[in-house]
This record gives structure tokens, C-alpha cells and sequence, in this order.
């Protein structure tokens, strides 16, 4: 183990004792303070890299030991000790900038894996400091682009919980990149040498949830012939993505929220309860607040996963990374296919800037790789963009047979119901390009389509689905 210096703050002589002793033999160099008040004593005059202390203590609690070691020394690794019963304090310690929280009776084996995690933390501040002088200078993070300033505040986001085991809660329509922010967050921290997870909610079957994330024991059901591996175990020691989780049956999320809390799970079928050190993210193209209230996300879950939160913007809402975003894609592009091809044209960068983009970052990406593989080599011109490029047919002119016709005396319902059937004729029937225009999951088109039955059947009979993109 590492030989890092740890301050360990406990008002229980024998709990303190106890923790200092266990935590020297793993290696680690150890002083110990009774309470807040001499754990920031200690701190300023020992200078430890990571400090363990308790939630609730006299004079000073840990809550507000850790907003003054903050001011102190913003690199100092805290984590929080705390009972079952005060695990909202701890959320919110984390909210503060915790790295970590552990319950009482502590887990021996889980300390000394987020001691672990914490102190290849202090080495990664090398690299961290390289990524910010690359975001200064370049306008990126990762696999994301963008110099706008909505892009850059969300890069600083993603820089700041990067290093932490905090979950976060990634929203934003479809398109917008929410992936792609899971995925550079799990590569900025101390856990990307381990194995990245995601799994799409909207896209496994109720009656298999449970058992993708969770995993089950052989004979756990009709079916369970072998025992499975879930998700969690999968991402052991890494990241969770769980995609649309807005998705997931309210069941399932219950059984999500205890994991989450305990650090346990249990297989299907199983009596053993086997411990799991996840880091776990979340992401949803609903307004959570709206799925909250419609019964679809469970509160007390949405507040454990919303410990940080980081918004996704539509496109339109920030064009002006388009021209960079276009020189990144016609890189990986040409690459990818073969081709050769150096730009686009100024007409086309106009049509660009003029259109909504209502697939987002995906639907540009879409967009220029096929123009890259009609083009071939040279420059992008109009004639390279799909048949129909930038036309928006559900916006257009009132004798157009396209148009979306709404009467004073129509209900949202109804409205919503002649939306989606439009958009669906528009698109030849493919449901996830409309599913990404109209901004909701497939998951959710195909149960609307399930509402509105044998209408939605005849409006969209006869037309084959073709795959997007």
C-alpha cells in the first residue's frame, strides 16, 4: 500500500484507537484528533493527504471539518464516516466536495479500497493539470469539443467530479452527448484503468432488468440455465452508466437505491450478499423533476444519483462549436472510411448554422459521415448532404400536407398523439430517428405507439423501419 499521510478525526477513543491501528498496518502513516476543532489543527500543522473523520462530533462535526479543510487545502481527499441513518448528510457532504463516505459498522475491505482509490487519486493531479492547460488552449475534454461557453462550464464540471467516487446525474436531450461525458469523466478519474459499464434502460425488457443488472444464479428463474454475471459486478472496481434510467421499473430502482447505499447486492436467486465498489452514473433525456412527478423516478433515488448534476444543451444552443465539431467529425470521418476529404464549403457551413439540429450533436455526426463517404475526397459541397437537408417539415407553411394542424379546443394528448404519428410519417417510419427528433426514447415511442393502438398501426402501415444514420 501507499504510505500516505492519513488524519483520522473520531471522538470515541476506542472507535479512533481501533481505525488508527487497522489503518497503519495497511501501510499508511497515521495521527489522529478527537473532534473538528483539532482535526484542523492537526491538518494545517501535519498536512495530511487524506483525512477520515466522523460525521457528528462535539465542537466541530464533520460536515463542517470538511468545508473548512476546503478553504485550507482544496487537494486534501476527505471522507465521511457516518451512521445508516444520517446518509443524507453524507450525499450532501459529497455535494461539498467529499471524495467518499463508508457506514458504521465500517467495512474493512471497502475502506481500504477507497483508501486505495483516493491515493492514486493524489497521483493523477499531474495529468489533470495537463488536461486543464489542453482545455484552455483547444476547447476540448476527452472525445467532447467545444470552446462555447456553455461547453466550457460544463467541461469545468466534468474536471471537478471527475476525481471524486460522486455519482452524477447526466441530463440532456437525445444526441447531446451524455455518453460520451460518462465516459471522459470514468477517464479523468483514478478508475480508468478499470473496466467501464453502460447499460441502456430503455432497451431491456422489464422482465430482465433485474437480472442484467444484478445478475442471477442458475434456476433463479424459468429460463436461468447457467448463473450470469450483472452489470455492477462486471464494472467491479470501475464505472456504471446507467442510460436512461428514467426507463428502469420502479421496482428494480428500489433495489438500485439499496445497492447504492449498502455497496451490496444480492444475485437473483442467491442468499449471499457480495460487496461492490462502483462508481455509479446516470443519465435520462427526461426533466427529472417532470419524471418525478409523473411516478417515473423514484425521489429518494433521483437524490441519490443527483449528487451532481451536469445538463446536456441542445446544439442550437450552442452553434457556435459547429465549425470545430465539423473539423473533429470530417477527421475521424475520413479516417474511418477511407477517404480524403479536407473541409466543407462555406454554403454549407451556412446551412449548417441556419438549421436546428433537432438530433443534435448525433444527428452532425450522421450527417458528415455520410457526406464524407458521398464525397469521397476534396470538399463538402450541398449536393453531398442528405436529399432534403435542413427542410423541417413539421414546421412549415399551413398549405403544406406535412404540416401539424392544432385547433383552439385541442388537448395535449391529442396534440402529442398527431406530433408523434407526423413525425413518424416524415420519417418513413423509422422510429428511432423520430424517437431522437421528438426528443424522448424508444423505449417511450413504442409505448405511446402501444396507447394509441390500431390508429397508430394504420398510419404507419406498410412503411418498413430502416435504421438510422
Amino acid at each position: 500500500m501507499s504510505h500516505e499521510k492519513i488524519l483520522i478525526v473520531e471522538d470515541e477513543e476506542n472507535e479512533r484507537s481501533g481505525l488508527a491501528e487497522l489503518v497503519s498496518s495497511w501501510g499508511f502513516r497515521v495521527e489522529t484528533a478527537r473532534d473538528g476543532v483539532e482535526g484542523l489543527q492537526k491538518s494545517t500543522q501535519w498536512s495530511p493527504s487524506i483525512v477520515i473523520t466522523d460525521l457528528k462530533m462535539p465542537r466541530m462535526g464533520g460536515i463542517e471539518l470538511l468545508g473548512q479543510l476546503a478553504e485550507q487545502d482544496a487537494t486534501i481527499a476527505v471522507i465521511l464516516v457516518t451512521a445508516q441513518g444520517t446518509i443524507d448528510s453524507a450525499v450532501q457532504a459529497m455535494r461539498m466536495g467529499a471524495y467518499d463516505y463508508i457506514t458504521k459498522p465500517i467495512d474493512t475491505n471497502r475502506l481500504r479500497t477507497i483508501l486505495g482509490n483516493a491515493s492514486a487519486l493524489l497521483g493523477t493531479r499531474a495529468e489533470l493539470e495537463a488536461t486543464r492547460r489542453r482545455l484552455r488552449d483547444a476547447g476540448s475534454l476527452g472525445r467532447l469539443n467545444g470552446a462555447s461557453r456553455k461547453m466550457q462550464e460544463i467541461f469545468r464540471l466534468m474536471e471537478m467530479v471527475s476525481p471524486s467516487t460522486a455519482s452524477v446525474l447526466i441530463t440532456g436531450a437525445s444526441g447531446t452527448g451524455k455518453e460520451l461525458v460518462a465516459r471522459t469523466i470514468h477517464e479523468l478519474s483514478p478508475r480508468k484503468d478499470r473496466p467501464f459499464v453502460a447499460i441502456n434502460c430503455a432497451a431491456i425488457p422489464e422482465t430482465l432488468m433485474e437480472s442484467e443488472i444484478f445478475g442471477h444464479e442458475k434456476g433463479a428463474f424459468t429460463g436461468a440455465l447457467e448463473r450470469r454475471t450483472g452489470c455492477f459486478e462486471l464494472a467491479e472496481g470501475g464505472t456504471l452508466l446507467l442510460d436512461e434510467i428514467g426507463e428502469m421499473p420502479i421496482g428494480t430502482q428500489a433495489k438500485l437505491l439499496r445497492v447504492l447505499e449498502d455497496r451490496k447486492l444480492r444475485r437473483l436467486g442467491s442468499k449471499v450478499e457480495t460487496s461492490v465498489d462502483v462508481r455509479v452514473l446516470a443519465a435520462t433525456n427526461k426533466v427529472p423533476d417532470e419524471a418525478v412527478a409523473r411516478g417515473e423516478l423514484r425521489s429518494d433515488l433521483y437524490y441519490r444519483l443527483n449528487v451532481f448534476n451536469i445538463h446536456m444543451p441542445p446544439l442550437r444552443e450552442h452553434k457556435e462549436d459547429i465549425p470545430s465539431l465539423v473539423q473533429l467529425l470530417l477527421g475521424e470521418m475520413s479516417s474511418k472510411h477511407s477517404r480524403k476529404v479536407a473541409a466543407v464549403s462555406e454554403a454549407v457551413l451556412n446551412q449548417f448554422n441556419q438549421y436546428s439540429w433537432p438530433g443534435n450533436v448525433r444527428e452532425l455526426r450522421n450527417t458528415i459521415e455520410r457526406a464524407v463517404i458521398v464525397c469521397d475526397a476534396g470538399v463538402i459541397e450541398t449536393k453531398h448532404l442528405p436529399p432534403g437537408f435542413g427542410q423541417a417539415p413539421l414546421h412549415a407553411a399551413a398549405n403544406d400536407p406535412d404540416a401539424v394542424r392544432l385547433g383552439v379546443g385541442t388537448t395535449v394528448e391529442e396534440a402529442e398523439k398527431m406530433l408523434i404519428l407526423k413525425t413518424l410519417e416524415a420519417t418513413s417510419n423509422n422510429k428511432t430517428r423520430a424517437a431522437e427528433i421528438l426528443g424522448i426514447s424508444l423505449k417511450t415511442l413504442h409505448n405511446k405507439l402501444k396507447e394509441y393502438g390500431a390508429a397508430a398501426a394504420e398510419a404507419v402501415s406498410g412503411k418498413e423501419e430502416v435504421p438510422s444514420g
